[in-house]
């Protein structure tokens, strides 16, 4: 059985967008107030951090010039030099353009969370802020929402304009059914991203079995772990007698939290999750950065940035 994801005395209703129907009312200032908060903390809290981080996906051809004495002749451009009767070199440059690829879990767990944002609105605030940060470093973001399966993939492009679309999409993201399946997201990014990027996984990471697909992914792409952990999932709250529902499966039970055993027993069974998931990012190469939702949700972010910078110089 999935881990418990909502706790409850009454049955909630569950909110099923149409992609066809117009925003919601508050949309656009929910997306402003997330713009106006990301935008400021891209520059003041990654800085100069976020250049000097992730590597480009190489060299690019710039131009042909004549051969001058000196030159690599492992330069020469043979057919330019073949049509023109001189001998002629290619001039190459180091691309510096990233592509930063916010892959965001939109499945049943992510809409269940104390905050009252949620799991998926924290996921929306820390798209905001890498994809504001792709702007101010004239790169390109795009944006990947998953559940057991794609549910939509918005390639990566430049501009403010883009990334505000990129987080209503996480915003406006319809309930996706099924539970979390990081696999499917790596093997997708594996297919459609043809040049080294930078990959947040931005997701609980309720899920086993994706070890092979992201160490692959890792191997070509840079791939940062952005784990959402909520309070209840660290602990169970003493509420007495609660309906709990696992968000992902549907599967419902009473459970008595005022029970010591039981908590002990919950809060040894996330311990060992928390342990296996480490364990699992370490050995593909991923880094792992814990997002406390009851806590500000920027700030380990942007230590994340300053420790790497650190470990750079």
């Amino acid at each position: 059985m999935a881990i418990l994801t909502r706790l409850r005395r009454d049955r909630g209703r569950r909110a099923h967008a149409d992609e066809s129907a117009p925003p919601a009312p508050d949309l656009a200032a929910r997306v402003r107030r997330l713009e106006i908060r990301t935008r400021h903390m891209a520059g003041s809290l990654i800085g100069g951090n976020y250049r000097s981080l992730f590597r480009g996906s190489g060299i690019e051809f710039s131009e042909a010039r004549e051969y001058v004495p000196g030159d690599d002749v492992r330069r020469i451009d043979w057919n330019v030099t073949a049509r023109t009767g001189a001998t002629w070199v290619k001039e190459f440059v180091e691309e510096r353009e990233l592509t930063v690829v916010c892959a965001v879990d939109v499945s049943g767990s992510q809409r269940v969370a104390q905050p009252q944002s949620g799991r998926l609105g924290a996921a929306a605030e820390l798209t905001a802020l890498l994809g504001f940060a792709a702007v101010q470093n004239h790169d390109r973001a795009g944006l990947l929402t998953f559940s057991d399966q794609i549910e939509r993939f918005v390639p990566p492009r430049h501009g403010t304009k883009h990334v505000l679309r990129i987080i209503r999409d996480v915003l406006t993201q319809t309930e996706a059914r099924g539970g979390t399946r990081i696999t499917a997201a790596c093997d997708y990014l594996q297919r459609v991203l043809p040049r080294r990027s930078v990959v947040f996984v931005i997701s609980d990471w309720f899920d086993d079995g994706y070890a092979q697909s992201l160490r692959l992914l890792a191997r070509r792409h840079d791939v940062i772990a952005l784990v959402l952990v909520d309070p209840v999932d660290l602990e169970l709250p003493d509420l007495g007698i609660v309906a709990v529902e696992d968000a992902e499966s549907g599967e419902r039970l009473l459970v008595d939290s005022s029970d010591g055993a039981l908590r002990e027993r919950y809060a040894a069974a996330a311990s060992g999750r928390a342990a296996r998931r480490s364990q699992q990012l370490a050995r593909a190469g991923v880094d792992e950065v814990i997002i406390r939702l009851d806590r500000d949700l920027l700030a380990p972010v942007a230590a994340y940035f300053r420790a790497r910078a650190r470990g750079r110089r």
